[in-house]
This record gives C-alpha cells, structure tokens and sequence, in this order.
C-alpha cells in the first residue's frame, strides 16, 4: 500500500504539490490523473525517494522508501523510460540492478520475457525505441517482483498493441494484490486500464473516487475530468483525451 499524507513541495516561490493526501490500496490500478504541471511526476518521485518533500509523507507498506531494505522487492518504479546506460545491453542493465538487490539472475531472463524484450536482450540499449525503452523500464519495475507499482505515463510510445498488452498486465499485477499506481494523460485509457482515480490540480487533490463513480457523474470520463478541472479549454490544448 502506498499511504501519501499532507505531502507538500516547493520550487522557489512555485508550489508545485500542495498538502497532498490520498492512498493506493493492494488489489487495485489506481489511475493518477492532472494536466500537465499538475504535480503527478513530482509526487511520484517524492513517494519514491528522488525528491524530498517541504512538508508531509509518503510510506510505502508503512515505511519511508530510502528505508526499504531491499527496494526493488518492495516498489518498482517507472518514472524515465530511458534511466540506463546506453552502451549496455537490456540484459546487463537488468543484470546490475538484480545483483544491487540480491535478485536471481534468472529473475532477469524471466521478466526479459514477460516485457517482450527476450529476442534483443543482448543488444545495446542506445539503438531502443520508445516503445523498446518502456518495457525495459517496466522490466527493471518488475524485476523484484514487488508488492507496489509506481509508472509514470507507461504507455508513451508503445502502440496499440503494446498499450493492450500492458494494460492486461497491469490489471492481472493488480488482481494478484498489488498496489498500482498509474500517472497518465490519456482519460480514456485510464477508463478500461484503472479500478480507482486520484485527481489533482495546481498540486491539490481534486477526486479520489472510483473509475465508476466518476463517469456515474457526466457522459463519459472525460467529461467528468473537465468538471473536476474546470478548464475544458487549458484540458483541449493540451490533447488530454
């Protein structure tokens, strides 16, 4: 479980994550919804460590992450598709971060395979795809086989069927009783992908609510996030759809 409470950061005189409060429970994809700015990434990188908040905490499974033992058997992170060395290959990214953690080698062919990568795991890593570098950043997330999932905008550059492919995944990963937390732009992904949704604005949380309880109050998703919102037209020029 991912529990965030009164979370709060600031750049300069621009509050950027403004006494957030919300929790990520096991058994569950959690979609993280906003504009552009809204504060997702930030919070993200503050639930895993990369940031330090001014104010508040975020606690994964009760704990601060820095205090995780092991953390990439406690939370898998996705935050930068393309956080590896390219002059390495796939598998000796996945190679490096399964020893930091004391995870199998075998842990490494396994998820090797389940991301798609198997055919190219020898090959350097600066020649990948988007799409490429995504599932290999979803590979190194799964690599402990954690309890907690954090993935920021997953399924930029992947097509149609990768974004299919992952959304299966995401949703079997949660119905083994993880907790899944999925920031992205895409309203009506989020619709099939995601069980429950946080909603923030300007940092501040707007709606934490079920995927179906929110489309219960407009037409579709979409609609419902622009009257949480309230500004359809910052909404349409930023291709939220």
């Amino acid at each position: 479980m991912i529990e965030v409470r009164g979370l709060t950061k600031r750049y300069g005189s621009t509050v950027a994550v403004d006494r957030l409060s919300f929790d990520v429970p096991p058994g569950a994809v959690t979609g993280f919804l906003g504009l552009n700015g809204s504060g997702k990434s930030t919070t993200m990188r503050m639930i895993l460590g990369l940031d330090s908040p001014d104010a508040g905490h975020a606690r994964i499974g009760g704990q601060p992450y820095r205090r995780l033992r092991w953390p990439l058997r406690e939370a898998g992170g996705l935050l930068e598709p393309r956080a590896f060395h390219p002059g390495r290959s796939a598998r000796a990214h996945l190679a490096a971060l399964a020893a930091s953690n004391a995870i199998s080698q075998s842990r490494v062919d396994e998820v090797l395979e389940l991301v798609g990568l198997q055919a190219v795991a020898r090959k350097r890593t600066g020649k990948f795809s988007l799409g490429m570098a995504q599932r290999l950043g979803f590979a190194a997330a799964l690599l402990g086989d954690p309890a907690v999932l954090l993935l920021d905008e997953p399924v930029n550059g992947l097509d149609p069927e990768g974004i299919r492919w992952i959304r299966g995944l995401l949703r079997s990963l949660a119905a083994e009783g993880r907790a899944v937390l999925v920031s992205s732009h895409l309203i009506s992904e989020m619709a099939l992908m995601a069980d429950r949704v946080v909603v923030i604005g300007k940092g501040r949380l707007l709606a934490d609510t079920t995927v179906a309880e929110l489309s219960g109050r407009a037409p579709s998703l979409e609609e419902a996030f622009l009257q949480i919102t309230g500004d359809s037209a910052q909404y349409q020029a930023r291709n939220l759809s």
